[in-house]
């Protein structure tokens, strides 16, 4: 595979999903990288903005399974999972596989299941493995979560864990359309929903040929130590109570070199950098006597970007 065959395949796949969602190129741009890169997208935004349509519009556009899970407050981790139940025909216990084993799982208003329910999808999300009575199963990849959650509403409602946040390698959002990007759904919906008409435009072994791929781009060595300065500050900042770990280091890396891919590149550029920093690397900021305070953790991130020295170097 070459790079312009890689890029061809996710323009593929870009352009599949523009024919549902309307006017959000970049929040489309942006889930591909993170679905190239092989992590998990946390969508935060208001109910009706398009997270369920954009998480479907993609499974759709890909040739994989799709499960979707809506999370409330009496949903078990067993309902993600699924669980050992005792087959009298057989006269033995067999396992029966939950929405989890899946390719894409969108996982509906997360924040509404309880912290244990919600703790179950810690192993799949960094080990793509399920444990069950102390057996493991694999879990064929790709594997993919788009998480959704309401940021406004609170009441019966459970935060999502700072080691939760930490495994989503992207937190986006929708954000409500232009007048004119409105008109455009109207339009586009008025007679029939047009995701009924999307079709698989690459298959999931191409998609994982596309991720393997992704891993050859190449990050300078000058890069690299910007990088580990801009996580390096996030430490050493007294508004930051806790940094970005090494986890979200190695998150950041993998989104550049997808990022890269998608715009035809072998190389990563600091461009890409200051393009990704805030969705890769604000939800793992926990700040002073505020804890998950987005706003206040983009705020440091620009800061930390405008001050960190920029290197100069032929990035080829």
């Amino acid at each position: 595979m070459t790079v312009e065959q890689a890029q061809d395949k996710a323009e593929q796949i870009k352009r599949s999903i523009g024919r549902v969602i309307v006017g959000k190129e970049r929040v489309t741009e942006l889930l591909l990288t993170a679905v190239i890169a092989g992590g998990h997208v946390l969508l935060e935004d208001v109910p009706g903005t398009g997270k369920t349509m954009l998480a479907k519009s993609l499974a759709r556009s890909v040739g994989v399974k799709f499960s979707r899970i809506q999370f409330t407050p009496d949903l078990l981790p067993s309902d993600i999972t699924g669980l050992n139940y005792y087959n009298q025909k057989e006269g033995e216990f067999v396992f029966r596989e939950g929405p989890v084993f899946s390719n894409i799982l969108l996982a509906d208003e997360i924040n509404r299941a309880t912290p244990r329910t919600q703790s179950s999808l810690l192993e799949c999300m960094e080990e793509k493995q399920i444990t069950v009575d102390g057996k493991t199963y694999r879990l064929a990849p790709p594997f993919f979560v788009v998480a959704t959650q309401n940021p406004i509403e609170t009441a019966g409602t459970f935060p999502l864990p700072e080691a939760q946040m930490d495994r989503f390698l992207m937190q986006l959002s929708m954000e409500l359309p232009a007048m004119e990007d409105e008109l455009a759904i109207i339009e586009r919906f008025i007679k029939e929903n047009p995701l009924e008409a999307v079709e698989p435009v690459i298959t999931g072994d191409e998609l994982v040929e596309l991720m393997s791929f992704c891993k050859e781009i190449v990050i300078h060595p000058s890069l690299r130590r910007y990088i580990v300065e801009i996580v390096e500050a996030t430490r050493n900042k007294s508004a930051a109570s806790m940094g970005v770990s090494p986890r979200g280091t190695l998150a950041l890396v993998r989104a550049l070199q997808a990022y890269a891919l998608l715009h035809g590149r072998s190389y990563v550029v600091p461009e890409d950098v200051k393009e990704l920093a805030i969705p890769v690397l604000a939800h793992r900021i926990i700040m002073q006597g505020l804890g998950q305070d987005r706003e206040a953790a983009v705020d440091l991130l620009n800061k930390i970007l405008s001050s960190v020295a920029v290197p100069s170097e032929d990035w080829k």
